[in-house]
């Protein structure tokens, strides 16, 4: 059997994980750029003091932040471990610590001001952001089997952290969902009639659920415009829209509304988790709503809702 490449062995190691796509793409990165840093003839070559050299170049010469830097560390950590099979525990490299920030929030008449200045599934995406409090990611791999209208609740499947949840539905944005997930029915129907209609599944439930995955439940409610290859098991499938597709409609959204803020897709999340805080919801209740695993991840949104300064009164207005 023949020996798999090192960017192969790297990828094995890392599906064996069930990690995502992204964390996968996210860790050959930064495996390709320390061999061409590191200018070695075999991933064979590397050591440890490589390591320390390239994280100093990232810090020094290029400058990245605290999270990027911590992000290849933990990447080439990996590699060495799983891959190389090199120890890497006395790493003579210093931890970056990374600030302690307060998020961006928009009050309620921003967020919707911004939200009705988009169209389509692109408007019913950012009220889903807004109005449960999921990531972009979460609010694009929702499927139909997902929604419950009856209960008027999302299930979230494998959130960040592999975690599942239930979240609440905004009732504002039911009517434009059952239009929306008819309108993915007749594309469904277009594509079984073309001899497709596989929807885009982890390879896990692929396997299992081969047979059945071009039922109208497993398809993504917001779809992509074109089919594409499975990056991992080959077949023809239909994926959902991109990310940078939902950052280019919002930042048009964001100049027209004028807000004069950073807006990004998470900035409605962590405005929908500061206006639970400012109408009375309590912390725990929002930790579940956001999946936190960690309750002091929640509770910076008390900063952001100003709750540690209520009854506080300035000096200047005594």
């Amino acid at each position: 059997m023949k020996k798999p490449s090192f960017i192969e062995a790297i990828r094995e190691q890392i599906r064996v994980r069930h990690y995502s796509l992204q964390t996968e793409k996210s860790y050959l990165y930064w495996a390709r750029y320390l061999i061409r840093y590191s200018q070695v003839q075999s991933a064979r070559e590397l050591a440890p003091s490589h390591i320390e050299s390239f994280l100093y170049h990232l810090s020094n010469q290029r400058g990245v932040s605290a999270s990027t830097q911590k992000q290849a560390l933990c990447a080439l950590v990996f590699v060495f471990k799983h891959v190389l099979k090199v120890n890497t525990d006395n790493l003579n490299f210093p931890y970056a610590k990374a600030p302690t920030r307060i998020p961006q929030v928009l009050d309620d008449q921003q967020a919707k001001l911004i939200i009705n200045l988009m169209n389509g599934e692109y408007k019913m995406i950012a009220s889903i952001l807004y109005g449960s409090g999921l990531r972009l990611n979460e609010a694009l791999r929702l499927r139909v089997k997902d929604i419950d209208f009856t209960h008027r609740t999302i299930f979230v499947f494998r959130g960040k952290g592999q975690k599942d949840r239930v979240c609440l539905l905004p009732s504002c944005a039911i009517d434009a969902l059952k239009g929306q997930i008819e309108k993915v029915k007749g594309g469904h129907n277009k594509d079984i009639e073309a001899g497709f209609g596989f929807a885009s599944l982890p390879t896990s439930l692929f396997r299992k659920y081969k047979q059945s995955i071009k039922q109208f439940h497993w398809q993504y409610i917001f779809p992509a415009s074109r089919r594409c290859v499975h990056p991992i098991d080959g077949y023809i499938c239909r994926h959902h829209i991109h990310p940078t597709a939902f950052g280019r409609a919002l930042r048009v959204a964001t100049i027209q509304a004028q807000v004069g803020k950073r807006v990004t897709a998470h900035t409605f999340r962590h405005s929908f988790a500061t206006q639970l805080l400012q109408h009375g919801a309590d912390i725990r209740t929002v930790q579940e709503q956001l999946g936190h695993k960690d309750l002091k991840t929640t509770q910076i949104y008390t900063h952001a809702a100003g709750i540690n300064q209520t009854g506080v009164v300035s000096p200047m207005d005594r």
